[in-house]
């Protein structure tokens, strides 16, 4: 009889725990959409339905890459990257429940934030980045990858 319950409690749960994953909170590994390598490691949290990314590992072993982020024109000019919020004001989008727009995402080496769309694929295993000015048409794409 236990083990019904239990087998039941899973079949229960299991819906509640994909749509978890279907929205962009979690731990991603960032990856360079240019250059195809692992940038850093960005813990996304949902607070009250509002999304915001912070840097929590820096990937890149180039001496050359800035460790702070000089070219921010905004409170973040001077800041030390790991630790840095990098994404801000995201939310779901009102008529797409697979998308998360809305907010900006802060380029730390350029120093330039642009919009953000967050689309959760391959059911929640990967995140697509958008950064864009004025429509998403004028942007770019990063493929995250999911760490836990």
């Amino acid at each position: 009889m236990n083990t019904l319950k239990t087998l039941l409690a899973v079949v229960c749960l299991a819906p509640v725990l994909a749509l978890a994953q279907m929205n962009p909170a979690g731990l991603w590994k960032t990856i360079d959409d240019e250059t195809g390598q692992e940038k850093s490691l960005v813990r996304i949290t949902d607070t009250s339905g509002t999304f915001s990314g912070t840097v929590e590992k820096s990937l890149v072993n180039d001496p050359k890459s800035s460790k702070v982020c000089d070219l921010c024109t905004d409170d973040r000019k001077g800041q030390v990257i790991v630790g840095m919020e990098i994404i801000r004001g995201v939310t779901r989008n009102v008529k797409d429940d697979g998308l998360w727009d809305g907010g900006e995402i802060l380029d730390p080496q350029k120093g330039k934030t642009y919009r953000v769309r967050l689309t959760p694929k391959e059911g929640g295993a990967k995140l697509e980045v958008r950064g864009y000015v004025g429509m998403p048409l004028l942007g770019r794409t990063q493929t995250w990858i999911r760490v836990e």
